[in-house]
């Protein structure tokens, strides 16, 4: 059984995910090293499948590569680069590994990467794509095709609660629950009121379906400045860009927005844990994790 689920099912302990850095080179010598650090903190870690439009390492490869070296993968598939046939092919592909974890997206659009002239796919969209993982899951491919025994998938999504429309993005998980999501790894959200309105609407609707909010280590206002200006659906509000610009040590005071922003999200409705994403790649994880009362793993 999937270590992510039975924690996230079957426990109280809050659960932390990660973000594992696009693999572009360096071979096994650079997924030993990033595992290394993330291994002692986190419950699970996201294979990602070409994040932003860009190309990398296949999610498929890079969760296996994730196992063997002691993280527990949560494989991502995107829907903007295959069609269903790729989609199941990946799904089955990470089963052979013993890989169950899955979280499922649409994908930025191509115009979001460096080779905007990549042909979009889109054939099925994410709600569509977690149904697929569901009936998979029961022993049938899309196609009515039986498979024995059936593969054990633990199914998630992701959402963004600070985007509008925002009673949308409401409906929009829970579609993705009925659809057969167990967990949403939430966008970043620099505005704590949307994030509290988003997993109240959620909870009321979707009690059970587990939400794990994101939160982004950065080196200052820079930072946050490309993640407004860059990348879709993530606003950073003017004076949480001049309360980090205007410190004496915008980095101190951005991790200190980190941490408020982390501690706020975990006492909303809904919550089981965090997911957090590493733009510093430095000590910076370890003083947080610290902060919020996590024991690292030996």
């Amino acid at each position: 059984m999937s270590l992510l689920r039975e924690k996230l099912e079957n426990s109280k302990d809050l659960v932390f995910t990660a973000e594992f850095p696009s693999v572009d080179g360096g071979g096994m010598a650079s997924v030993e090293k990033i595992a290394a650090r993330l291994a002692p903190w986190f419950d699970a870690v996201n294979a990602t499948d070409n994040p932003a439009a860009h190309a990398h390492a296949s999610n498929t490869t890079t969760a296996i590569a994730m196992k063997m070296h002691g993280l527990e993968p949560i494989m991502q598939i995107v829907c903007r680069d295959k069609n269903r046939l790729a989609i199941q092919s990946d799904m089955m592909g990470a089963s052979l590994h013993g890989i169950t974890n899955l979280s499922l997206l649409t994908g930025d659009d191509v115009t979001a990467g460096d080779e905007p002239e990549a042909r979009r796919v889109f054939d099925i969209d994410s709600a569509q794509a977690i149904n697929i993982a569901r009936n998979m899951a029961t022993g049938t491919y899309l196609s009515g095709r039986k498979i024995d025994p059936a593969p054990d998938f633990y199914i998630g999504a992701v959402e963004n609660a600070a985007a509008p429309p925002f009673d949308y993005r409401i409906q929009r998980a829970l579609k993705k629950y009925r659809a057969g999501a167990k967990f949403l790894q939430l966008q970043i959200c620099y505005h704590p009121d949307r994030l509290e309105a988003f997993c109240k609407g959620v909870a009321e609707i979707a009690p059970d379906l587990k939400l794990i909010p994101t939160i982004v280590l950065v080196k200052g206002a820079r930072g946050l400045g490309f993640m407004n200006d860059k990348v879709a659906g993530i606003n950073v509000p003017a004076s949480t860009m001049a309360r980090v610009q205007k410190a004496s040590d915008p980095s101190v005071e951005v991790n200190k927005l980190t941490l408020e922003l982390a501690q706020h999200a975990l006492t909303l409705p809904g919550v089981r844990g965090l997911h957090v994403t590493d733009f510093r790649h430095d000590e910076t994880i370890n003083e947080l994790m610290n902060e919020l009362g996590r024991t690292p793993k030996r």
